[in-house]
């Protein structure tokens, strides 16, 4: 999802490198504000017990599910953060009033008590993704665990898994029409994460150029 928010927390877009595990720990005591943000997963799916096995069955161990944070103040987040770089910093500015082009989300990633969080900075007029990062919460403050900044990428959460799109473009593309992406699944590790798999896309023909014509037969 992509989108402006206010000075506060944020709703919150892809080629680029990521640069995991970097170790810049900020004060939580600046992270939480209120306001609006996209919601966070994190919570785990089970499904419903029948009545006749719950009586007969051992309880099972309890899986206890991660929590949702307060809304995160993103702007202020990132701009606190030593492992962002200047130039990204220079770029989050507000493009209406005091909305700026941040994209927020929730989910549990780093298999926390709390859920981590991931924050796109985006362009203005494109909504390109200049940066993406995810934190998470470590003794009271959140802790960078992802950066990735090479324009465009932009960084979800999918089942458990973060998921990072990098668009790649051909010589002579323009920023609204790229050629094809790289989508680039990494896992949480030891202390880190990852990367699982990738996957390439061709984003193929433009819509209406001329088919090359049938040969006379």
């Amino acid at each position: 999802m992509r989108g402006l928010t206010g000075a506060g927390p944020t709703r919150a877009r892809s080629t680029a490198r990521a640069a995991s595990t970097a170790t810049a720990v900020l004060a939580a005591a600046v992270l939480f504000a209120a306001g609006c943000g996209t919601g966070g997963t994190g919570a785990r799916d089970e499904g419903p017990a029948h009545a006749d096995s719950v009586a007969s069955a051992p309880a099972a161990a309890s899986v206890q599910p991660s929590r949702t944070p307060d809304r995160v103040d993103a702007v202020r987040l990132i701009k606190a953060d030593p492992a962002v770089s200047a130039e990204v910093k220079r770029e989050l500015k507000p493009c209406v009033a005091d909305e700026y082009p941040v994209d927020v989300s929730y989910g549990n990633l780093t298999r926390g008590a709390v859920d981590d969080v991931v924050v796109n900075v985006l362009t203005c007029g494109d909504a390109v993704g200049v940066g993406s990062y995810v934190y998470r919460e470590q003794g009271g403050a959140y802790v960078n665990v992802f950066s990735a900044e090479e324009p465009p990428v932009y960084a979800e959460i999918d089942r458990g898994d973060l998921v990072v799109t990098k668009q790649v473009y051909d010589r002579g593309d323009p920023v609204s029409s790229p050629s094809g992406e790289n989508v680039i699944t990494y896992r949480w590790g030891p202390g880190r994460f990852a990367e699982e798999y990738r996957t390439h896309n061709d984003y193929g023909q433009v819509a209406g150029t001329e088919p090359t014509p049938m040969p006379a037969g």
